[in-house]
């Protein structure tokens, strides 16, 4: 062996060393992309009106405006309007998550004619963007007397989700035969088979879209502004309308602050929840 020369298992190990350099090269530009805009956020929320207005930009605030978060807590109802998005996304969330699951365990093991008709029905229905069903959605509403009552979310919650029914579906057609068919032996009902055999050992995928569907309900701005009144409005409403001048013009530094706050809550719920939402995503349709 020369001096210049390498172990014969050497470049193995360096193709590895490369190999894995790339990797965290890509996930960490990757994290970058992804926190940047929240760390711009922040910093937006630390700024002065003339800083975020500045040209060129001010990438960093020449003094820390820590005031603006106390301000733009207390300059409306902070509170009030969080109150308000959490019982809206609780009740939306856990009724979706609920019914889902139900819809999903229909798919996945009942027998009927048309079953793969109407599924395929269902998962298209997912590429219809949501601005064609608004208008349609108020009318209805409003003919009900449902405008200004949380009742349209109670309903939506009841009528299931299609991404949801899909995820619970995949998870539930992986699940052994051998287990409905014991309970079914032991006299249980596919209800009862629902509730004490398949929603049980479902919790990674229940936790998963919990979590998705409280977020659909925590950030959705367009539903809220359009059936609710200012009073039982959300906290999306309230930080997109609220924080103007008396001219109108928005208080983009006052706003960038009180989005800090209102996403801090998903990010809790994440947290919380992280293990049960990458195991249900990651388990979700495996055999």
């Amino acid at each position: 062996m020369t001096a210049t020369s390498l172990p014969p298992n050497s470049a193995p190990r360096v193709r590895v060393r490369v190999n894995r350099l790339v990797l965290y090269t890509v996930l960490v530009a990757l994290t970058g992309l992804f926190i940047g805009p929240f760390g711009w956020l922040i910093l937006s929320g630390l700024k002065t009106p003339a800083e975020l207005a500045a040209s060129p930009v001010h990438w960093l605030p020449t003094d820390f405006q820590w005031q603006n978060f106390a301000d733009a807590f207390h300059l409306i109802d902070f509170l009030g309007y969080a109150r308000n998005s959490l019982i809206i996304a609780l009740i939306y969330a856990v009724l979706v998550t609920l019914s889902s699951a139900w819809v999903g365990f229909g798919f996945a093991r009942l027998e009927a004619p048309g079953k793969k008709t109407l599924f395929g029905i269902l998962i298209g229905s997912m590429m219809l963007p949501q601005m064609i069903t608004l208008l349609p959605t108020y009318l209805i509403f409003a003919k009900l007397g449902m405008v200004d009552t949380y009742w349209p979310w109670v309903f939506w919650g009841l009528a299931a989700a299609p991404y949801l029914v899909f995820l619970f579906r995949q998870f539930f057609a992986g699940l052994p035969r051998e287990l409905e068919e014991a309970a079914i032996v032991d006299g249980c009902g596919y209800g009862m088979i629902f509730w004490r055999i398949f929603l049980p050992q479902s919790w990674p995928v229940l936790s998963a879209s919990f979590v998705i569907a409280f977020t659909w309900s925590w950030g959705d701005y367009i539903a809220p502004q359009l059936l609710l009144s200012t009073d039982k409005s959300t906290l999306a409403v309230a930080v997109m309308t609220t924080y103007v001048t008396s001219a109108g013009t928005p208080v983009t530094n006052l706003q960038a602050a009180a989005s800090v706050m209102y996403v801090v809550p998903i990010l809790l719920i994440f947290l919380i929840a992280q293990r049960g939402f990458v195991a249900g995503m990651s388990t979700t349709g495996l055999k």
